[in-house]
């Protein structure tokens, strides 16, 4: 089975200014069943790409991933998101 992944770029946002999401979020991400591969230390963005924070998660099925997103505890998390908040998020299907 084809793993699921998160995959988020913030372009407008910092990460000091997520402490509160990211305090609700992680645990929500890992009851959920998911694994935090990066979180955007370093990026080398090419072509149209950007340098900010962009995180990446795994999950064991797309399913599973759709279902962390979907789960009430990750929608609370979403609720700490600050003012101004943008990102580039997607829910993507791995290659077996």
């Amino acid at each position: 089975m084809a793993k699921g992944y998160w995959v988020s770029v913030y372009p407008a946002i910092g990460p000091e200014r997520l402490a509160a999401y990211d305090e609700l979020a992680g645990p929500a991400v890992r009851a959920g069943g998911g694994r935090v591969l990066s979180r955007g230390a370093r990026v080398v963005a090419r072509e149209a790409g950007i340098t900010q924070r962009a995180v990446l998660i795994e999950f064991d099925s797309l399913e599973q991933a759709v279902a962390a997103y979907e789960s009430e505890a990750y929608q609370q998390a979403m609720v700490a998101l600050p003012d101004g908040f943008e990102r580039d998020f997607r829910i993507v299907e791995g290659v077996d």
